[in-house]
Order: C-alpha cells, then sequence, then structure tokens
C-alpha cells in the first residue's frame, strides 16, 4: 500500500492528538505533533522574555530555535527544544495560556510550516494540528476535523493536567479553551477552520479506541486507492 499524509485538524482538548499518535504507531508511521512544535516556541519566548510585538527580537529568537521529535523506549514521540526534552514542560498551563497569542505571529507560523513539510516530505506521517490540511498538507490524502462539546474536553483537558500534578479548577479551563478557540479561529494567519474535503468527527461521546479506529478506516481506503 502506498504511503500518504494524514492531516488532523480540530479544536484543543477533542483528542486530536492521542489519536494522531495511535494512528501513527498503527500503521507505523511517523507522528508529528505540530501543536507541540508551537508549544516548544512559547516555551522559549516566555524563558527568554522575547517582546511578542518586536519583530526583530521574535526573528531572532526564532533563528536559535529548533524542535525535533524522539521516540522514547515506550514507543511514544516527545518534544525536544534545542536538544533538551520539554514534553511534560510544553503541556503546562503556562504554556497553554501564552500558545494561541504565540500562534498568531505569521514569523512563528511561517518558520514552523517550513518545519513542518520538511518533515513530511517523504509522506507516511501522521500530523495534528489547526492549519495541517489547509495550509501544511493541502495535498494530503486523507484530512480529519474533529470537535466535541465545550465541557467536555474542559473535564479531558483538566483530566491531563492532574495526571501531571497540575490542579486547575475547571471555569479556567473553560476560559481558556474558549479563548484560545476564538484566537485561533479569527487570526488572519492561517486561522483554525475545517478544509472542504475534510471529514468531520465529533468526539464528545465516542472513546479514543473508536476515534483511532475510524481514523485508520478511512486511511486505509486512501491507502489501497492509486494516486490521481
Amino acid at each position: 500500500m502506498r504511503k500518504i499524509i494524514i492531516a488532523i485538524d480540530g479544536y484543543s482538548a477533542c483528542g486530536k492528538s492521542t489519536t494522531a499518535r495511535a494512528v501513527a504507531q498503527e500503521l507505523n508511521y511517523r507522528y508529528i505533533d505540530s501543536g507541540a512544535m508551537y508549544r516548544a516556541v512559547t516555551l522559549y519566548f516566555l524563558d527568554h522574555h522575547v517582546a511578542l510585538t518586536n519583530p526583530k527580537e521574535v526573528d531572532r529568537a526564532l533563528q536559535q530555535i529548533k524542535v525535533s521529535f524522539v521516540v522514547n523506549s515506550k514507543g511514544s514521540s516527545e518534544t525536544f527544544l534545542n536538544g533538551i526534552n520539554v514534553e511534560k514542560e510544553i503541556r503546562k498551563m503556562r504554556i497553554s495560556e501564552n500558545v494561541s497569542q504565540v500562534s498568531t505571529i505569521r514569523a512563528v507560523r511561517v518558520a514552523m510550516v517550513e518545519q513542518q513539510r520538511r518533515m513530511g516530505k517523504d509522506r507516511g506521517v501522521v500530523m495534528d494540528g489547526r492549519d495541517i490540511g489547509t495550509v501544511v498538507f493541502p495535498e494530503a490524502e486523507l484530512k480529519v476535523f474533529v470537535t466535541a462539546e465545550i465541557l467536555v474536553r474542559a473535564f479531558r483537558r483538566q483530566k491531563e493536567l492532574l495526571e501531571r500534578d497540575d490542579l486547575v479548577d475547571i471555569d479556567s479551563i473553560i476560559e481558556n479553551l474558549q479563548q484560545r478557540d476564538s484566537i485561533d479561529s479569527n487570526r488572519a494567519e492561517s486561522p483554525l477552520r475545517k478544509a472542504e474535503d475534510a471529514t468531520g468527527i465529533d468526539t464528545t461521546h465516542i472513546t479514543i479506541d473508536e476515534q483511532v479506529d475510524e481514523v485508520i478506516r478511512l486511511a486505509l481506503t486512501k491507502m489501497i486507492r492509486p494516486p490521481k
């Protein structure tokens, strides 16, 4: 079967990263978490006090940033920033509270999209994010767009944070998700939107296993179909 690009876009806490990671393992594809890349940039900007409104500072910082992914002994992909494992740090609320603002900066998106395209040039990848099917890989053979009800998403995010010993009240999480939804959907550069040829999946009432099974089913139909 031919190798394809699987683009999974959608809102935060809909299960897209967990699903994408599992699909990649099942198909023996490379998993690329584009959201983690923007989180890593946000971490660098915060730690180095980069002024988001200063284009020169942003450009200088971007020249110092290299994001990569390494598969650990358990088979999970972890995010590295300039050779340092930042997987746990980038999942904290201080990053979640700032990543959407960083992601609206055109220079940041141009730099990350360039890296993402290099990572996926040989196909055989599953990439999740906000603009994978619309901007990064508009030619992707399979595009999926995931959604879920806000309260369900908030409880999922709270559970993820608790597993990392980060206790955050549900109202703060809902506020953060709504703010991110608004920023991501209305930004001028690569806004979050469903590609015309994407398959929509509402994950509100289905399990991760059901999400994974559905994406794999869709992928297999594309993998056995001859290219146009």
